[in-house]
């Protein structure tokens, strides 16, 4: 057999999965705790994978999020035009978003920038040709401060050369938002996913573990959505529930119709909910459900603090089931609608497979996992207009992420392995 060797380091567990490139099928599986060094993790979850087959020598693909992901700020021109296209960018390459800043940045904004910690900067501004002032000024604002956090600038390729002389260390890719309301990512998203792996998976773990490490797992989860959608035509929406965030991928099928907008729109989006997950984020989930008017008992809030302070704590699976159920319907909802006044919204009645993921979906019944599902789609007081008919699937086995992991170098197998698996109805 042709076989490869896919893994994903999560912030609880490493799973691992070994793949037949010949038909795309699931050889084995396992999984293994993550450690805090995330190298003996995986080389245990891989070896337990591996060790039955007598595969030791295969090609690894490797993605993860340990560390808590990939923190990215967002600098444009103004918030409704660059600063939005640059932040629909960011959750698209696999980021979670900690904080948007738009227009010159004064000693203040500065401050809050720094605050929010992040691990990468993506500095926007402008059309191409369009007005440079705004984007050079906040180069020079974040040369004079000593950044040192990566930037990566996709602004004015005008400001190009200018911004490259103030921002000596930046990486400098083509614009988000060359003309009003289209949208290029690709080349920032390959810009920030090069960054993530060279400077924040590298500076956590260290450069063997780095050297793995293929992608960043939400923008290999978005790959394996995008195969998917490209190689059927289907309309799709994917919610993966963890232990700190929940992930809304959404997929639009051919033809779909949707406002054109001055920030451009993606046929295929990522959204990231920091505040809702089951474990660490629990509180989060309880307090937004409270803001969304979504009925839960109080007993709730007490367990999910327990969460929060102890995310090994284990036992009471219908709790789990009960947040995540909201999670993922606050999640959506937050995905659909978009942002403030409807900026960013997405028509997703044209979805027909909805993809549940996540441990809690994985490790539940098929009756609880379903539960969750049937919250998202029969969600009539959400603000949004549900899918017209979709069907419903669990990623069991992890396979968007190892065929997001596959789909450059072997994208037939990956899409035999997510057809196999997810492809129903």
């Amino acid at each position: 057999m042709n076989l490869a060797l896919c893994a994903d380091v999560g912030s609880t567990y490493t799973k691992a999965a070994v793949v037949d490139l010949d038909g795309g099928r699931l050889v084995a599986t396992a999984d293994h705790p993550t450690t805090p060094d995330a190298l003996t993790g995986l080389t245990a979850a891989v070896r337990a994978a591996t060790v039955p087959l007598q595969a030791a020598s295969i090609p690894w693909y490797v993605s993860s999020s340990a560390g808590g992901g990939l923190r990215l700020a967002v600098v444009g021109y103004e918030r409704l035009v660059t600063a939005e296209a640059g932040h629909r960018v960011g959750l698209s390459a696999g980021a979670r978003v900690v904080h948007v800043a738009a227009g010159p940045l004064d000693a203040p904004g500065v401050r809050k920038l720094r605050a929010a910690r992040p691990d990468v900067i993506l500095l926007v501004g402008g059309t191409d040709g369009g007005d440079a002032d705004v984007l050079l000024h906040n180069a020079d604002r974040l040369a004079r401060a000593r950044w040192r956090a990566p930037i990566v600038v996709a602004g004015n390729a005008d400001a190009r050369a200018e911004v490259a002389t103030l921002l000596s260390g930046a990486t400098i890719v083509d614009n988000v938002l060359p003309r009003i309301g289209v949208l290029r990512p690709g080349p920032a998203r390959a810009a920030i996913r090069e960054v993530f792996l060279r400077h924040v998976i590298g500076g956590k773990f260290g450069r063997r573990f780095a050297r793995l490490v293929r992608a960043a797992t939400p923008d290999a989860v978005l790959a394996g959505v995008e195969l998917l959608a490209d190689r059927t035509g289907r309309g799709l929406l994917v919610v993966d529930v963890g232990g700190a965030t929940t992930d809304v991928y959404s997929a639009l099928p051919p033809g779909a119709e949707r406002a054109v907008e001055a920030a451009g729109a993606l046929a295929r989006a990522r959204t990231v909910e920091g505040d809702l997950g089951v474990r660490w984020s629990a509180p989060g989930v309880v307090a937004a459900a409270a803001v969304e008017r979504l009925p839960h008992d109080g007993a709730l809030a007490g367990a999910a603090r327990l969460r929060a302070e102890d995310p090994t704590l284990t036992g009471d699976s219908a709790t789990d089931v009960r947040l995540a159920s909201l999670a993922a319907v606050v999640a959506v909802r937050r995905h659909a609608r978009g942002e403030a006044g409807g900026h960013g919204r997405r028509d997703l009645r044209d979805v027909s497979l909805a993809v549940g993921s996540g441990g809690v979906l994985r490790h539940s019944s098929p009756g609880d996992a379903q539960h969750v599902l049937d919250a998202i789609l029969s969600d009539h007081g959400g603000g949004w207009p549900l899918p017209r008919a979709a069907t419903t699937v669990v990623d069991r086995e992890y396979v968007l992420a190892a065929g997001g992991l596959l789909a450059a170098d072997h994208p037939a197998a990956a899409f035999a392995l997510l057809r196999d698996h997810l492809c129903v109805g």
